[in-house]
């Protein structure tokens, strides 16, 4: 087990990637399933693979490549994470916010997480998009559990406003610009990898839930306690199971997100010119 402080490994893996660019990205965002290509359209654009950073852990999920990209997006210095890690793989908590850490250790500001999620509105349609007013962690896990270092955030952090209002108005306002449709609602984080029960559907419906998915809900924690602003959108890629009318798979949420992968990437970019202005 290594003796090293929290703050030690953060410091290591942002030391790590400083070495490979002399950016200093004031923005960043998390690249869910199938979202990948913005990294890519970075300019002047730095990949550093997870696997080459000390205390990283690589996705092993179809559709999460596991990189950082770092470069400029609309004159706004950006770093990407191309994919994430999950608790379902078997990787503690500590690994599934170490990325967003990083970024937070290394000065951005605001972050922009994306994912793939079931619909739980029976009147949604796989494909809707949702901006993430306010979450449940169901996960029965927590990254603040522990040991607190008060010089990385507070023992108790407030989560009241755990989804950043302005932020989130950048969201609608590149939507309106753009003619896209958003919906907007509340995420649900459980732990996977199963697709969830007619019956824990039911549940979460009850609890005001409108989207469920396995990530998302730990990495907001962790970037709250550091004091980054945050803000979130979900493709809606599958009606979870009661409401949807067949058997769910892992192709149809990749297939579902590709279809709308040039509104995610539009919304990306237009999220990533504002939020640097704020």
């Amino acid at each position: 087990m290594s003796s090293l402080t929290l703050k030690q490994k953060l410091d290591e893996t942002a030391d790590a990637i400083r070495k490979r660019t002399t950016a200093k990205p004031a923005v960043g965002v998390v690249l869910g399933s199938g979202l990948g290509a913005f990294g890519d359209s970075l300019g002047g654009v730095t990949k550093i693979p997870y696997g080459e950073l000390p205390h990283m852990s690589a996705s092993a999920v179809v559709g999460h490549a596991g990189n950082f990209c770092i470069g400029d997006m609309r004159g706004v210095s950006t770093i990407c994470m191309q994919g994430r890690v999950h608790l379902y793989e078997g990787h503690a908590v500590e690994a599934v916010v170490q990325g967003v850490r990083v970024m937070a250790r290394m000065g951005v500001k605001a972050v922009l997480l994306t994912n793939a999620a079931g619909g739980l509105n029976p009147g949604w349609l796989p494909g809707d998009l949702m901006i993430v007013r306010d979450q449940l962690n169901l996960t029965g896990k927590s990254p603040l559990i522990g040991p607190n270092d008060d010089s990385l955030g507070p023992r108790f952090p407030d989560m009241s406003a755990a989804y950043d209002a302005d932020l989130i108005a950048c969201v609608r306002a590149v939507a309106l610009k753009e003619k896209i449709a958003l919906r907007e609602g509340v995420y649900a984080g459980l732990l996977g990898p199963t697709y969830e029960t007619p019956a824990e559907v039911r549940m979460l419906r009850s609890f005001g839930a409108d989207a469920v998915g396995m990530s998302t809900v730990l990495e907001v924690i962790a970037l709250r306690h550091m004091g980054v602003r945050v803000g979130a959108l979900s493709c809606v890629t599958n009606l979870a199971s009661g409401i949807s009318k067949h058997k769910l798979t892992h192709e149809e949420v990749e297939a579902t997100a590709a279809s709308r992968r040039g509104e995610m990437l539009a919304i990306l970019g237009g999220w990533v010119e504002r939020a640097g202005a704020i």
